[in-house]
């Protein structure tokens, strides 16, 4: 039997309306979809009647099914003919595992297609008007993890990423954000740096919380900031602020060129 297809898909950063075209149109082909805690359920509506859907979502320190599971499972399903959709939130290639997942497939000689999706970087920050590159203020950024899923990784760069870049934006971070503000302090960069929690970004229960390096460990504990979130740090969370004042300017209907 000749081997089905798996298409890795990203779902977005949350807002289940922010899938592709493309993504959205491979669900509804599927006969078989391996989807993520953050891929958003409401999405499986758009399946198949019949389609198998399997639930593999990981948290921190609970993961429904190990990774080995998932090659063998996408890898079993392709086998016997099937289409497989395994569906991930935000982007496949970006702290996804996406790559692990397609070489897997590779190796067993299954076609493979990855369909982007918008990282959780880039969704969030939009959805709060936080600019990851501005004119005069930003013009480069990075993501990084802010946790690794084996001890023997190498570790972080926070000597580099202190200055290296103007934005820094960190996935899975809130469970050591005191640890990452005290490493990025350590090595010169400024308290007074803007920082932005974001939690939940683009749902409907989205959240920020706004601070610098100083105090946001503290506001972070007092309105109790919990995964999935997002750490902004850099000059452009200001940017935020500036187009606020002017959102309510607009709204009250008294916007002038002054208002900027």
């Amino acid at each position: 039997m000749r081997p089905g297809t798996v298409y890795l898909i990203g779902a977005g950063p949350g807002d289940p309306e922010l899938i592709t075209v493309k993504g959205l149109r491979r669900i509804g082909e599927a006969d078989v979809i391996l989807y993520d805690r953050l891929a958003g359920e409401e999405l499986l509506a758009y399946a198949k009647p019949d389609a198998v859907k399997l639930y593999c979502g990981k948290s921190p320190g609970c993961h429904a099914m190990t990774q080995e599971w998932i090659h063998d499972t996408l890898i079993e399903y392709a086998l016997s003919g099937k289409t497989v959709v395994r569906l991930k939130g935000g982007d496949p290639l970006v702290f996804g595992r996406g790559g692990e997942e397609a070489l897997a497939l590779a190796e067993r000689g299954i076609a493979c297609e990855v369909i982007p999706g918008i990282t959780s970087a880039i969704g969030a920050a939009a959805s709060t008007y936080i600019p990851l590159t501005h004119r005069g203020v930003s013009a480069s950024f990075a993501v990084v993890t802010g946790s690794r899923c084996r001890d023997n990784g190498p570790p972080v760069r926070w000597d580099l990423l202190a200055h290296s870049v103007d934005t820094l934006v960190v996935y899975m971070g809130i469970g050591r954000l005191e640890a990452i503000r005290e490493e990025l302090l350590k090595y010169g960069k400024a308290g007074s740096t803007p920082v932005a929690l974001i939690e939940r970004g683009t749902t409907e229960s989205e959240r920020i919380v706004i601070g610098t390096l100083d105090d946001i460990g503290r506001l972070a504990e007092a309105e109790t900031v919990d995964n999935p979130a997002l750490i902004v740090i850099g000059e452009t969370v200001r940017v935020r602020e500036q187009l606020q004042r002017i959102m309510a300017n607009v709204r009250q209907g008294d916007y002038t060129a002054n208002a900027i």
